[in-house]
């Protein structure tokens, strides 16, 4: 049974088995973005709603293990399915480790990767259904348009940056739970040190003075760990 609301995000940088797959999840009644490298994969997952990933291992510019990391750290409920050349066990454990949900050895039959699609489908929510679907949250009295990078509150639209809206989107994902720093810092900044960590905290500050029309709404510090958005 297809899943009509499931929006793939496909990397592969084969053009010809890329599209190749494209055309044949698209027949299947799948929605489908073909990506050639991770770097352009990655700002596609950012600036879109896609919920199921199909990752290459070998990429240009962003591999497909650096890729699943660093999409896991902006949504870690994502499902991921690996597609590399190698059967080696180290290559599938470090997939698995980083959190994929499957793995396929290439070359593969198309109705196999359709059937471990499906098998991740029945164990995942996908009705997309609900504001959520859309990138949209409440907060307190507030609303949030991720795609539009919309803060509104009693009328009044407040245009957030592409990172302030890419840190409250993770916020928002895990709403009353820790979002760790370092995930935070991999996600938007690709990258843990001193220089992006004080570049969230600026962000932060920023963020917590669009929120001073509600006192119900709270980003807490977790000192060393991370924040917490409360609401």
């Amino acid at each position: 049974m297809v899943d009509q609301n499931l929006n793939i995000l496909l990397v592969e940088d084969d053009l010809n088995l890329g599209f190749l797959l494209a055309e044949f999840l698209e027949g299947r009644g799948f929605q489908v973005k073909l990506y050639r490298d991770g770097e352009s994969a990655l700002n596609g997952f950012k600036n879109s709603n896609f919920n199921f990933c199909i990752f290459d291992v070998m990429l240009p510019k962003l591999d497909g293990f650096s890729l699943a990391k660093r999409v896991k750290a902006l949504n870690y409920n994502v499902p991921i399915i690996f597609l590399t050349a190698k059967s080696m066990k180290e290559d599938k454990l470090r997939g698995y480790n980083i959190g994929a949900d499957d793995y396929i050895t290439k070359p593969f039959d198309e109705d196999e990767l359709l059937c471990r699609i499906q098998a991740i489908v029945n164990r995942v929510d996908f009705t997309g259904k609900g504001a959520l679907a859309l990138g949209i949250y409440k907060i307190g009295k507030y609303k949030f348009d991720f795609a539009n990078h919309a803060l509104i509150i009693n009328g009044q639209t407040k245009r957030l940056t592409s990172r302030e809206a890419e840190i409250l989107r993770m916020l928002c994902t895990s709403k009353n739970k820790v979002v760790r720093r370092e995930h935070l810092l991999i996600a938007i900044w690709g990258e843990n040190d001193y220089f992006a960590g004080r570049s969230l905290d600026v962000f932060i500050s920023k963020l917590r003075k669009y929120f001073a029309d509600d006192p119900g709404i709270k980003i807490e510090n977790i000192t060393k760990v991370g924040f917490v958005l409360t609401c």
